[in-house]
């Protein structure tokens, strides 16, 4: 059975979703036989690859707050995502385009490395303060999980996996994902937004089941 997970690197959510899925995958009695496919989707296509605003600058000119406002609303995720494990450092983050972030996910899929590209892009943006709208950096991001440093950074610079990017958004358009993270269950049950592990675990459960029974 498969789990699509449509998220973007500059998405807190979307790091704390992927943790309790595999919260919840770690509880299931068949997390082995699960295979999670990670898939683009941009929250800002139009974001510029250079800003020169910070993150709480740029939260409280979005929803009409102040930047005292967006801080402290940062201070609670990082709070929430410290009981995941996960070390956000919101004010480090670097704001940028993830387009190509998204196009190095799909080079790494060539090697099997999909997922563990977008866990080390999710740790770079959050954790790590790293631009991951830059070209060098993104490849030595490639070069960490045993990718090709050279061929990563030849991608980046042409145009290379950018269709399979935009098939992604065009499904997600499809199936109806208008935020992120958005996760598909055997393409047959949904998951919207960093649900609690429960959830996951009852979704999974049941979506198992179904495929189970369908399989006799």
């Amino acid at each position: 059975m498969k789990v699509e997970v449509w998220s973007d690197f500059a998405c807190p959510f979307c790091y704390i979703g992927k943790r309790r899925l595999e919260g919840a995958l770690e509880q299931f009695a068949h997390g082995e036989e699960i295979e999670v496919e990670f898939r683009s989707f941009e929250l800002d296509p139009n974001a510029k690859r250079d800003v020169d605003y910070n993150v709480n600058e740029m939260l409280a000119n979005k929803y009409g707050m102040t930047v005292e406002q967006a801080a402290a609303n940062n201070r609670n995720l990082t709070a929430q995502a410290a009981t995941l494990g996960l070390d956000y450092h919101m004010d480090k983050s670097i704001l940028t385009n993830s387009f190509d972030a998204h196009r190095l996910t799909h080079y790494a899929s060539q090697f099997g490395k999909r997922n563990e590209m977008a866990e080390r892009l999710f740790k770079a943006y959050f954790t790590d303060g790293l631009h991951i709208g830059d070209h060098e950096t993104l490849a030595s991001l490639a070069a960490e999980i045993g990718l090709d440093r050279e061929g990563a950074l030849a991608a980046l610079a042409g145009r290379d996996f950018a269709e399979q990017v935009r098939e992604d958004e065009q499904l997600a358009a499809q199936i109806g994902v208008r935020g992120v993270p958005f996760f598909v269950l055997d393409r047959k049950y949904a998951v919207s937004g960093a649900q609690p592990t429960e959830v996951f675990l009852q979704a999974l459960e049941k979506a198992y089941s179904e495929s189970a029974a369908e399989a006799e």
